[in-house]
């Protein structure tokens, strides 16, 4: 249980939090910064408390009405979501607060409505019925993303092979397990500090979900080849691929935000890639862009979205998004779609992904593109993963990933390839014959 000085600083950064105007993760950080005082278990338990809270706020809210504040919320954490004894919270609650929190506590969850009970804004759930989910499966899935994500690690095969990055973080005392389906992955037991490990230091490991490191082996990277990223982010899927290509042929970072690719130089430098190249774009027609079409044999879409998928590490982000939100990014998702495409040579494969479960991000977008490409066809990427000695259960050809399913992330992706331009050939039937004397 909190003490004083844990529950005073939590409440400061809730404060700090619940307008929603920066993300949790970076407001915290910025806390800790500050109140160098706080030693590493305080910031465990307030960190956990936070981000506790946000992933059940909309019960919460619910259980405690529109006029409650934050002191209420957390009295409504504690009893109804973590049913902590009462005797936990006399060291910090008076009389009549304690007996909210025993009233709380014997709340009945399955009074509330749907979108109470699963800990989803109404919005998002309305949008998952319309997709075909069931009440059921929004249930599941709702309270799959309340729980806490696992800590995935990708190893950088240019440098080390799982099993050696095993031994060496058992030795550290770190427990380290083979994620279920990505060749490279590691599931971590616990939360260990690992950006001060010597492996991390010296480019052996990245921390990244198993479901990210899918996406990038859905590239089909291999030596030689050119590739781009085209919407790199702070560069874990680049560095994924570059690992892949084996440091070899040419790999293009694109994005359109300056302090994104200044966060994958650092990470860049660690993974001891040579093959590389970020590229600052000022959109999606950039110039530097309409250079290389044609030229690709693999393209990366991994568009802006929601980001609903990652709520286990983003609780935030439910409160951040909204129904017009998503639609003003499902038409940046197709314009980026349909440009980068212009990058993949015959042949060539494009994948879509997003960490989405929704279907307007996701299905939608690929169905309206390949009805306004007909030059682009479908792959079904469990045929393409089985190649790689993956083995997973899925509903379709597309990749969708499910917490409750997968123990991942809950992204999408949907591999297609440039087919070869039709020849016209002439029919015989047709044909004018030839003069005789032509043949001569």
């Amino acid at each position: 249980m909190l003490n004083r000085t844990q529950f005073d600083a939590t409440l400061d950064v809730l404060h700090q939090v619940l307008p929603f105007t920066a993300p949790a993760d970076v407001i915290l950080s910025r806390y800790f910064r500050d109140e160098r005082q706080l030693g590493a278990r305080d910031r465990a338990m307030i960190a956990e408390t936070v981000f506790g809270l946000l992933r059940h706020l909309p019960r919460i809210q619910w259980l405690t009405g529109e006029k409650a504040g934050v002191i209420e919320w957390l009295i409504a954490y504690f009893s109804a979501v973590e049913k902590r004894n009462m005797r936990e919270l006399e060291s910090i609650f008076d009389d009549k607060k304690l007996e909210l929190a025993k009233q709380w506590k014997a709340v009945d969850w399955s009074s509330a409505p749907l979108h109470v009970q699963a800990g989803l804004p109404d919005w998002s759930v309305a949008a998952l019925q319309a997709g075909g989910m069931s009440d059921a499966d929004v249930l599941e899935l709702g309270r799959a993303l309340m729980q806490s994500a696992p800590l995935d690690l990708r190893v950088n095969i240019l440098k080390m092979k799982r099993e050696g990055v095993v031994e060496e973080l058992l030795a550290a005392g770190i427990e380290a397990k083979p994620t279920p389906y990505s060749p490279w992955g590691l599931r971590i037991h616990g939360k260990p500090a690992l950006n001060k490990h010597s492996l991390f230091l010296g480019g052996g490991f990245e921390v990244q979900d198993e479901g990210s490191q899918l996406l990038a082996l859905l590239t089909g990277a291999r030596r030689g080849q050119m590739i781009a990223d085209f919407c790199a982010g702070a560069g874990g899927k680049t560095l994924a691929i570059g690992a892949m290509m084996q440091s070899t042929g040419r790999l293009y970072a694109f994005d359109i935000s300056e302090k994104r690719l200044a966060n994958l130089k650092p990470r860049l430098a660690r993974s001891g890639l040579s093959n590389v190249q970020p590229q600052l774009i000022a959109s999606e027609n950039d110039q530097k862009i309409k250079r290389l079409a044609g030229k690709m044999d693999s393209v990366l879409v991994d568009a802006p979205c929601s980001g609903l998928g990652t709520l286990r590490r983003n609780p935030d982000l439910k409160y951040r998004q909204s129904a017009k939100s998503v639609q003003e990014l499902n038409a940046k998702q197709a314009s980026i779609l349909a440009s980068a495409a212009r990058l993949v040579k015959t042949g060539g494969r494009l994948v879509y992904a997003t960490c989405s479960v929704l279907p307007s991000e996701n299905t939608q977008i690929v169905d309206a593109f390949l009805a306004a490409h007909p030059d682009f066809e479908l792959l079904d990427v469990r045929e393409l993963l089985a190649k790689e000695r993956v083995e997973i259960a899925l509903d379709g050809p597309m990749l969708q990933l499910w917490p409750q399913t997968h123990a991942a992330d809950g992204f999408f992706a949907a591999v297609m390839t440039r087919k070869a331009a039709k020849v016209a050939v002439p029919d015989e039937a047709n044909e004018t014959a030839a003069p005789d004397d032509a043949a001569s």
